[in-house]
Parts: C-alpha cells; structure tokens; sequence
C-alpha cells in the first residue's frame, strides 16, 4: 500500500460505457479536491496510449505507447477520454489535491497494424496452445507498425513480425485462428490455462526479444517523464513472462526515484496461481484480489445457500493481505463485458463494508458505484458515501470477529467505536463487545437503517440489530462523520 497519511483509497476513474466524449481527463481534473474529501488517495486512471479504434474505444487494443492523444491517428487526435494535454493536467490537479495517479499500462498485445507482412506459421489448438493443428504454411498478418501519423516523434522505433510470436488473423484466408510465428515459441512463465496463455489477443508481443524488451524500458523512462504518475495499474500480467516485470519495475523504481505502487491484473480465482505469480515477480507488485471478487459474486447470487462466515476464505486479502487490492467489480466485469461477473446490487453495500471498514488489504472503489452507469441504467451504491467516510473516521487499531451464523456476521473496531453487522438473509441481531470505555453511550446506526439506537452495557458489550439481506454501522450517537451524495 502506497504511504499516505489516511486510511489509503484507491478509485477506479472509468467504466467500459462511458461516453466517447473527450471529457473524462477534464471531469476529472475538476473532481479532484472533492475525491480527496471523499477519502481517495489514489486513482486508477484508463489507458492514456492510443488504441486501434481511435476515440472510440476504451484503450485496451493498444495501438502507439508514444500517443497519448496527441496525434491524428486511427480517426482522432484525442483518445476516447481526452487529448495528452489535458491527460497531463489532470495528473497534475489529482496531485496537487493530495491523490496518488496510477497509469494503467497494456504491454501484452498490440492491434491496428499499419501494414500487413507475409510469414510463416503454424495454426495451434485454441484450447491448448502447445498443441499444432496444422503444418507451417505462409499466411498474411498484420503486425508491422510504423505510426505514419506520429512521423517519428519520441521514437523512429517500428514493430514488425520480430517483435511478435503469434496472431490470430490470417488475412490471405480471411481465417480467425491462433497462429504461431515460425522461429517463435510462446513466452514461458505465464499462465498454463490452455497448456500456455501467453496469447491473449491481436499480435502478441514476444518477450524473448531483446530489442523489443530495451524498448520497452525506454518507453517506460519517457511515460514517466512525460506524466510524472505515481505508480501503474498492469493489464493482462497472466499473459506476460514474469521476467519482464521482475526487471521493469525496478528499472522504472530506480530512474524515477518513486515507490511506484503497482497492481497487476492476473485474472484467476485460483489463490495458489496469484500466489505463484506473485513468487515469480519477487513480490514486486501488489495483485487484485480476484477470488474475493468472486466470492461476493457467489454470495450476491447464493444468498440463503452462502455461508457468510467463510467469505474471506482462500482469498488473497486472508493470505497475503499487503499485496492484496480488494474491489467488487471493474470495467472488464459489467454486464455484457467479457468477464461479466456483476456483484448483484442487492450485496454491493455488504462487499463494500467488508473491504472498506475492515483492516486488510487496499480497497478500489469502482467508478460506476460513486458515478452510476446510465447505459446500464444503475444508479450507483447509496450507502458508499457514508462507507468511505467511515472508513476515515472509524477504520483504525484493533478489530474483533462475531461470525455467529451462516447468514448475520458482525465486527467491531474498539479503538475507535465502530459496530458492523451484516445480513445476507434475515433480519437478527449480533452481541458484540466495542470497548468498555463506552459504557452508557448510546450508538446509532449511521447508514439510518436502525432507527433505535444501542446502549453499551458495562463490559463495553450490546446487541446490535440489522434488518434482512442489509447492513448497519453503529458509531456513538451524534459522532456519524458527514458524507455527501452519490457523485454526478
């Protein structure tokens, strides 16, 4: 977790429909004082480089590293959020109001050649990449790359089917397949789903190329020139040979002279695989806690059938908490999006108690829980104001379990008077100890879901309510700190 005087907050400053309007650096740039008061010390930001579908996409097919919405290229100047400059002043108002800036970076693939080569390969299993299904044959791809828009500027370097091991289009016969570069092999140390997941999708860049590698390393010098960010947020890790970030980041470290905070996106409920990684990369970056994201994700669609006791259980905050990133969701898992795996709203405030308010791990707000999401028509979390205020005010020292049945768990923070129940199916009550210096007070529930308040008895203890399928936040009556509205 970055070093910050506050409970550290991350936001995740998009979400996949928001509109291809060119405002997003701007909009935030102007939110920044308020995010700070909201609690965030840090924000994820978007892909800044251009992709292949210009202005309108939301920078995942990566196209020109060098163009952060600078050059006319692939239909627009801007990227889908904005033009380089506005980029640049929006990391620089982020700051100045005291937040953290992370750059999400796509390094796995690249999409939107300039120019098609002719190569030889081989077409493999799409269900086991090690597996060939057919003799090599010459076929027709798209992979070189010169950015005729760009002319040069910051870099002459051009990607041509060197930099690449694998595509999967064979243009010459209008063929969608996985197809292996003759003299190629798909880099080692990545994920072993489909006997090897180093190809993920477009032209695949190819790791065990020095030249490509040493550029890399001077793209990352100039983007932190360029943009002086904080730290990064890793796209698609499970793709990427562990090597390579195994000596990047500490490249990038060591030339800016930053901490560099860094969270890799390795995509697998499987714990012991993020362990494994996270071994690989010598413990270099912090990981998204994907397996609690499904375990809400369970708990939101089992309800009555959840144990609420066990949610925590094989997950990344329980095990390796200082290198867990906890979240609900994220661009890639809105509904109709390719990870679709949406926390349904009903358990959204419960998953945000149990990341916010608890002691493990550094929570990622999700940009549509604060914002809404009009094309999907949600209208955000009502109760995550309140939450994050909390989490500032209540969320510090000692913390105390009560896991008292499957479906009504509750925690308290004794140091500072905070009483968290939570039901995922029923209403019932948790007796809970807070501390025995708040004998006689009486708590109230600062989420207004209780309307009676709770007198501590004289061993600091009290039955706390909750109502069903719903949470309350019990503090000392008149002590709620004051949070605002969903953001619009």
């Amino acid at each position: 977790m970055p070093h910050v005087n506050r409970n550290g907050l991350m936001l995740q400053g998009f979400e996949w429909y928001l509109p291809c309007d060119h405002t997003l650096w701007n909009r935030l740039a102007a939110l920044a004082g308020t995010l700070h008061d909201y609690g965030f010390t840090a924000i994820w930001f978007p892909p800044a480089t251009k992709g292949a579908f210009g202005d309108r996409g939301a920078g995942y097919a990566l196209y020109d590293l060098y163009d952060l919405g600078e050059f006319n290229q692939k239909g627009s100047v801007p990227t889908k959020y904005g033009t380089k400059e506005e980029y640049i002043k929006c990391v620089h108002a982020l700051q100045r109001a005291g937040l953290q800036v992370y750059a999400d970076i796509v390094l796995d693939h690249m999409i939107g050649a300039d120019e098609e080569e002719t190569i030889d390969a081989m077409e493999v299993a799409a269900g086991n990449r090690t597996l060939p299904v057919s003799g090599e044959e010459e076929i027709r791809a798209w992979t070189r790359f010169t950015f005729p828009g760009r002319h040069g500027k910051y870099s002459d370097f051009v990607f041509d089917s060197t930099c690449f091991n694998g595509v999967d289009w064979d243009d010459r016969k209008k063929k969608h397949a996985i197809f292996l570069f003759q003299n190629h092999a798909w880099n080692g140390d990545v994920d072993t789903e489909n006997g090897n997941f180093d190809y993920l999708m477009g032209a695949d860049l190819d790791f065990s190329n020095r030249r490509l590698v040493n550029h890399l390393l001077d793209w990352g010098k100039w983007y932190l020139d360029t943009t002086n960010v904080d730290g990064f947020r890793l796209d698609a890790v499970k793709h990427i040979p562990s090597d390579f970030y195994r000596a990047f980041l500490p490249a990038m470290r060591s030339y800016s002279g930053k901490e560099l905070f860094t969270v890799g996106e390795y995509w697998s409920a499987d714990l012991s695989r993020l362990n494994r990684y996270l071994s690989l990369v010598d413990e270099n970056m912090s990981l998204f806690d994907v397996p609690l994201h499904f375990s809400f994700y369970n708990a939101s669609n089992d309800g009555y059938h959840f144990d609420l006791r066990r949610i925590f259980d094989n997950t990344l905050v329980c095990e390796n908490p200082v290198h867990a990133v906890t979240f609900l969701d994220n661009h890639d898992t809105e509904v109709g999006q390719s990870l679709g795996s949406w926390v349904r709203d009903w358990f959204r405030p419960i998953a945000y108690a149990l990341i916010l308010l608890r002691s493990e791990g550094y929570p990622c707000v999700f940009y549509g829980d604060l914002f809404g999401i009009p094309a999907q028509n949600f209208q955000g979390v009502p109760e995550l104001p309140m939450l994050m205020a909390l989490r500032q005010s209540f969320a510090f020292g000692a913390e105390w379990d009560y896991p008292v049945s499957e479906h009504i768990t509750g925690f308290t923070r004794p140091d500072t008077g905070l009483a968290v129940v939570l039901s995922a199916h029923g209403a019932g009550s948790v007796r809970m100890k807070v501390n025995q210096r708040f004998s006689g007070f009486r708590f109230a529930d600062a989420l207004g879901k209780i309307r009676e308040t709770v007198v501590i008895g004289a061993d600091g203890s009290a039955t706390f309510p909750v109502n069903d399928g719903t949470l309350s936040c019990f503090v000392p009556e008149g002590q709620a700190p004051s949070a605002g509205g969903l953001l619009k």
